[in-house]
């Protein structure tokens, strides 16, 4: 099964993509995510996506970020979209520019295919990004935005380590304010301990102490060469 999503709305077309990531992993909740970019790209791994399945026959999400735009890899994703609609995993090409030519090439075999366009925006305010945001939104417990702001993080080329310290930090102020009566016993700023106070209401201290493992153990797996540090904190992102 194959989706298109193009356009240059950047915060509506990756909308339209974890909605789409949500319904399928609402039918298949034991489906197996993968995301794969220009900086991993790898025909053969694509082939291996396409035709199997994940353990149990479990099948297999796999998002293709932004390849198009890259010449070789274009002719070798464009040669596989037969094979991509008549996979039964499913795959969702996403990318900002894409001629009319490509576009009609993916008409032929996708799904389904939208648009989501904007007025440009310049390059400077496309990278503008608080990376506080995220705190925000983890600690609201805000999956939906949370995983937009991580896909605009990396939009703005904020890296995935970054964004992965961030978060672990945050968890780790929820955790030590449950535990202390005041910032200073926290050894917290009085800011960051009156945003815990609040935030800490919206999960158990049983679910904290999961989350501050699932990111340690997720870090360290990445520098083991277990899995990409990107794609693994999505994958955590997308089951808060």
């Amino acid at each position: 099964m194959l989706y298109l999503l193009h356009g240059n709305n950047f915060a509506k077309s990756r909308e339209k993509l974890r909605e789409i990531i949500a319904s399928q992993m609402g039918k298949n909740p034991d489906a197996s995510y993968f995301k794969l970019t220009p900086e991993n790209w790898n025909l053969d791994g694509l082939e291996t996506f396409i035709r199997g399945k994940g353990l149990f026959q479990n099948k297999y999400i796999v998002v293709l970020d932004s390849l198009l735009s890259l010449k070789d890899i274009q002719e070798e994703l464009l040669g596989q979209l037969s094979t991509l609609k008549e996979s039964e995993n499913v795959f969702i090409i996403i990318e900002e520019t894409l001629t009319k030519e490509i576009i009609k090439k993916i008409e032929k075999k996708a799904e389904k295919v939208q648009e989501f366009s904007a007025k440009e925006v310049s390059k400077e305010k496309q990278k503008e990004f608080n990376i506080f945001s995220l705190t925000d939104a983890l600690g609201s417990r805000d999956k939906k935005r949370l995983w937009l702001l991580y896909e605009m993080g990396l939009h703005a080329q904020v890296s995935s380590e970054e964004m992965h310290r961030i978060l672990f930090w945050q968890v780790k102020a929820m955790l030590t304010t449950l535990s202390s009566g005041n910032a200073t016993e926290a050894g917290l700023n009085p800011f960051v301990y009156r945003k815990s106070q609040g935030f800490v209401k919206n999960y158990t201290k049983e679910e904290l102490f999961s989350l501050s493992s699932q990111l340690v153990r997720l870090y360290q797996d990445s520098r083991r060469g277990v899995h990409e540090l990107d794609t693994a904190l999505e994958r955590f992102i997308l089951t808060v």
